[in-house]
């Protein structure tokens, strides 16, 4: 496949719209040290119960020398079950050597019945993105999770708006979603990408984005930034730091003109770009943000770790709630243990996926005493008013608590 070469076009200037009030509850929030107590209030209806399915692979189609894009088939009876909105992810589940490991994706295609991708880059030491990008091929079969995660918004809202990315590396996936369907579904709407990687041979999905521009070159910009490969541009070349950035909101893209902003990247980046934008002005209800984590040096908390409870030792009674079924485990006070980790002690079916505060999959509501969390990048303001905790990140304060997975 001969390579395309990168182009970097403007999308004509238009006045800004406020949001649709029914996008701004999809944003997200991080919060630090949080605790969250019990609330009076109904759960929020955008989420649903994480399940697996076993799936069959129907293509592993390379896009990099170190990525490809995953096909799976759904067969007509799980159609419902994998019915997705463009910006969401799935978690994939397999077995080494008796060993599960979970690693979760962005859906990087468009809704189409009877098939859903997924885009894949091998992490240095990552073991299941290696075997992934090495082993997998058609006709396997793996373990996949319904689709979960809040990166994305309502698309009839972003008919006429001027949508903006920011992504790094594998980072693109989602907004690959993202930019095909809002572009399709509306004849008014315009979608700017920054996008950063190294060198233009690690560019994921190079000719899709061109063909992308070519359909729609009057509403689609593209803006290729390369670090170590000098480009015609010296905005387009080098690493994206603050002052860079600032340079782009001058010349690229006037903030004032843009509606929807999404970034998916490295915290580095999100972060910088989220700060920088606040700095501008630009409500933060207005830009969403999802972070991407890498393969290697994860937490695999498949049956949680041993906790050992010593006869006379104060413990914490932690009681949850899933599939209708109630279950409860004493976890000593000395172990600091988290509300996921006991609860995979007594149920390995308990829905996680990242363990690290970012896809949101281990979400539960505290029906009764308080939890402290030690980070949280997936649930948004009004899920956390209402006593929503991620269970991998929460901790208790009381000496009994109550959550329930499945409200």
């Amino acid at each position: 496949m001969a390579a395309r070469n990168l182009g970097s076009t403007t999308t004509q200037q238009h006045q800004a719209v406020p949001a649709d009030a029914a996008i701004a509850s999809a944003f997200l929030r991080s919060t630090v040290g949080g605790e969250t107590s019990i609330s009076d209030e109904a759960p929020s209806p955008s989420r649903r119960r994480a399940r697996f399915h076993t799936l069959e692979v129907a293509e592993v189609r390379p896009l990099t020398a170190d990525a490809v894009e995953v096909t799976f088939a759904v067969p007509d009876a799980l159609a419902d079950d994998y019915a997705f909105m463009p910006g969401q992810y799935v978690a994939l589940r397999k077995d080494f050597d008796g060993h599960e490991l979970r690693r979760s994706y962005s859906i990087c295609r468009p809704p189409v019945h009877g098939s859903i991708s997924v885009a894949i880059k091998r992490d240095l030491g990552g073991r299941f993105s290696t075997w992934a990008t090495s082993e997998l091929t058609a006709g396997d079969t793996l373990d996949v999770m319904s689709p979960q995660g809040t990166f994305t918004s309502t698309l009839d809202a972003l008919d006429g708006k001027h949508v903006v990315g920011i992504a790094a590396g594998s980072g693109i996936t989602p907004l690959m979603a993202l930019a095909h369907t809002v572009l399709a579904r509306s004849a008014t709407s315009e979608f700017e990408l920054v996008y950063t990687n190294r060198s233009t041979l690690d560019v994921m999905f190079l000719e899709e984005l061109a063909e992308l521009k070519d359909r729609y070159p009057a509403r689609l910009a593209l803006h290729h930034v390369l670090s170590r490969e000098q480009r015609t541009a010296p905005l387009l070349s080098g690493r994206i730091d603050g002052e860079k950035l600032e340079r782009m909101l001058d010349v690229l893209i006037r903030p004032e003109t843009v509606d929807e902003w999404f970034l998916c990247g490295p915290f580095e980046l999100v972060q910088l770009a989220r700060d920088t934008l606040e700095a501008r002005g630009v409500p933060p209800k207005h830009v969403r943000y999802e972070l991407f984590t890498t393969d290697a040096d994860r937490i695999e908390p498949r049956h949680g770790r041993p906790v050992v409870v010593e006869r006379g030792e104060p413990t914490v009674a932690i009681e949850f709630t899933l599939d209708g079924q109630s279950t409860t485990v004493d976890s000593p006070v000395s172990a600091h243990e988290s509300i996921l980790n006991a609860a995979l002690r007594v149920r390995p079916d308990v829905p996680f996926a990242c363990a690290g505060g970012v896809c949101g999959t281990c979400r539960a509501r505290v029906i009764e005493g308080s939890v402290a969390m030690t980070e949280n990048y997936a649930l948004e303001p009004d899920e956390l008013e209402r006593g929503y905790v991620l269970t991998c990140q929460s901790h208790p304060k009381s000496e009994r608590v109550v959550v329930d997975y499945d409200v």
